[in-house]
């Protein structure tokens, strides 16, 4: 049988998406700038909103890019399953951070940080739909969890760090290791565990990394609190990552053969 391939000529280039990323890019940065206070009283709100519709803008942007430039197949199209299978794993990541965290209070501005599950299913989604899909899934249910609880300063930060971490779970496992494909139960224990090591070996480096830039150059934050917040995300991040692996891990290997056998593992 002759194998049909995807060459360069084949791809249809459209600059639509392009056109709207860079409109959305640019109103969200006149938001970003005009709504930028720092913690002034009645400011966090706005600000943590524009930054955020930023980030979702600049991910349009790139989408554009690439579709404008590289093109996609004209027999390419949006997989509904996979669609409704991403908004699940964002509901179990809202859920996963919403209702199952003990928050720790930071100083006297109510900053605080928090130990959660919703890392827990950021992992899940990237063993089960992929890096993109996973890590979409896992930006927009923990940012509309920061969105809606008191970590809304906090969802621009959150939106770029779990889209990283599903890309990186994703990567490992599927690209570098092919976890999808048949292997050795002996063969999936170690690649799950590996993959959502990396990915959770990022954030820990990475969450209070970025978080205390972020505080004391975005927000604005004094100094000496934005370290404070870093040292003790520092220490959830850590805890929270132990968690993840392990619980994301289980979860993966139990869900595995039956998800196979429905064909709802690629």
């Amino acid at each position: 049988m002759k194998e049909s391939t995807t060459t360069q000529t084949d791809r249809v280039k459209k600059p639509h998406l392009l056109i709207i990323g860079t409109v959305l890019t640019l109103i969200a940065v006149f938001c970003a700038v005009s709504t930028f206070r720092g913690y002034s009283e009645g400011q966090e709100l706005p600000y943590a909103y524009s930054l955020t519709f930023l980030f979702v803008a600049v991910m349009l942007f790139v989408r554009g890019l690439y579709v404008a430039f590289v093109g996609i197949h004209p027999t390419q199209k949006a997989d509904v399953r996979r669609l409704a299978q991403a908004g699940l794993l964002a509901a179990l990541c809202y859920i996963g951070f919403a209702f199952f965290k003990i928050d720790i209070p930071v100083g006297l501005g109510g900053d605080k940080t928090a130990f959660h599950f919703g890392n827990v299913f950021c992992v899940l989604a990237a063993l089960l739909l992929g890096g993109f899909w996973g890590g979409l899934s896992g930006a927009v249910g923990m940012t509309i969890a920061d969105l809606t609880t008191a970590y809304v300063t906090s969802a621009p930060k959150t939106f770029l760090l779990k889209l990283c971490i599903g890309l990186i779970v994703g990567f490992v496992a599927h690209k570098i290791f092919r976890l999808s494909e048949q292997h050795s139960a002996k063969y999936v224990t170690g690649v799950t565990v590996l993959a959502s090591a990396c990915g959770m070996g990022f954030n820990i480096i990475a969450d209070p990394l970025v978080g205390y830039f972020y505080k004391l150059y975005l927000l604005g934050a004094p100094q000496d609190l934005a370290k404070t917040l870093a040292k003790m995300s520092a220490v959830t991040t850590f805890v929270n990552a132990i968690v993840a692996i392990i619980a994301a891990s289980i979860f993966y290997i139990a869900l595995r053969p039956a998800l196979k056998k429905a064909g709802l593992i690629n």
